[in-house]
């Protein structure tokens, strides 16, 4: 739902992400304002998430009824791109889940459901910092839902199955979604794709993942967070829980998952690219007179 552009912000000095919205279609139509509506749900549902590992929202700006989100600017390269290059060790997965789980935390706390965690919108900057990105399908609890009835939004293959099924996404369907991700990262490729649409979602529903064979200590994590049903995915945190059957996460600091995480980390990431976009300069204002 849009192109983000690296951009400078003269207010402040520094260089921020522009994502520039794009719908297409006739603005009277309906179906254009519910993109737009999305849009505004974006950038209020990032905004209330504060946590060092999910992306900060800086500014929203109107031009032409529809909202520009400025944003941090993040150094780096996006999961999806890492993993062509081949799986990841434990340690370093185990240090990316650590990272994601606290931007998860903190996204539950506050009612925000992120609903598209995947590789694509996990970014691994330069100085190792760990970021998720694109809250743009994210359902805060409590708000009507602008998705119609059977309507599936996010990439299929990361929805969990209570989605599928018409259950609803709580907290622990961003758990699924953090399965596959760190499956995919340990592996180099996702438990439930398949050939077909309709095969991929009959996956989801009722295949066991594959056996997992080089995710060594991370295995029986991932296994958990994997299990078809949301009460059974549980994220063992020093004093608390997060991703119970209730659709809720708490905050705290997290165990270790495959050792000391002061011993994950690994080595930086090359690149450079906005909150999960395209690298470049806005070919217009967000601001006139102040982004550009």
């Amino acid at each position: 739902m849009g192109t983000v552009w690296r951009a400078h912000d003269e207010l402040v000095d520094r260089e921020v992400a522009v994502k520039q919205p794009k719908i297409s279609g006739d603005p009277e139509d309906p179906a254009f304002h519910q993109a737009a509506e999305r849009l505004y749900r974006e950038a209020r549902a990032a905004a209330r998430v504060e946590h060092p590992a999910a992306v900060a929202i800086h500014d929203v700006v109107v031009e032409d009824g529809l909202p520009w989100i400025v944003m941090e600017l993040v150094r780096g390269e996006a999961l999806d791109k890492v993993l062509r290059h081949g799986a990841l060790p434990p340690a370093e997965s185990a240090r990316i889940g650590l990272a994601v789980v606290e931007a998860l935390s903190a996204a539950h706390s506050v009612r925000v459901i992120h609903r598209d965690v995947k590789p694509a919108n996990v970014l691994l900057g330069q100085d190792g910092r760990v970021v998720l990105t694109d809250f743009g399908i994210a359902h805060i609890l409590g708000e009507e839902s602008l998705t119609a009835s059977g309507e599936f939004v996010g990439s299929i293959e990361f929805i969990a199955p209570e989605r599928m099924s018409g259950r609803g996404a709580g907290a622990a369907a961003d758990l699924w979604s953090l399965g596959v991700v760190l499956y995919a990262a340990v592996e180099g490729w996702t438990p439930f794709r398949r050939d077909t649409l309709e095969s991929t979602l009959a996956a989801i529903l009722a295949a066991e993942p594959p056996r997992l064979e080089q995710a060594g200590p991370l295995g029986p994590l991932i296994l958990r967070l994997l299990a078809k049903e949301p009460a059974a995915r549980r994220v063992v945190r020093r004093g608390h829980a997060a991703g119970g059957g209730r659709g809720t996460a708490r905050t705290g600091r997290p165990r270790t998952v495959g050792g000391d995480p002061a011993r994950l980390a690994a080595g930086g990431v090359r690149g450079e690219h906005g909150e999960g976009g395209a690298d470049g300069r806005g070919r217009r204002a967000a601001r006139r007179g102040r982004i550009r």
